[in-house]
């Protein structure tokens, strides 16, 4: 696959990104492995298109563990090597056997503002 994905489980623990996505975050999967809901928060600085930062809720892969609902939008994150990405990201919740939720899908590229 081509476009940068992740998987997130139930509790928003982050279970897996692929080799395009490790361009954006700034750092291999193999290097991070899993890494843990409450470690997430502080990896990334999120903002809107402006610049303003965005509560957790306002990030569709939260949003979409919060809701259970697909969630999209445009915004800016800067990766863990320094420069910052504007992306579309579109997140989508993921059902198990027995329509269990079992977390989210997600993908994000990078646009040209």
């Amino acid at each position: 696959m081509t476009l940068p994905i992740l998987m997130m489980d139930e509790g928003g623990s982050l279970l897996f990104y692929n080799e395009p996505a490790e361009r954006l975050l700034g750092l291999s999967f193999d290097d991070a492995g899993p890494i843990a809901a409450n470690q997430l928060g502080g990896l990334f600085e999120t903002t809107d298109l402006e610049g303003n930062p965005l509560k957790d809720s306002e990030i569709p892969v939260v949003a979409a563990l919060i809701s259970r609902r697909p969630h999209h939008r445009r915004l800016r994150f800067r990766g863990l090597d320094g420069p910052w990405h504007e992306v579309e990201a579109t997140a989508i919740p993921v059902e198990g056997h027995g329509r269990r939720f079992v977390g989210v899908f997600a993908t994000f590229w990078e646009v040209s503002s």
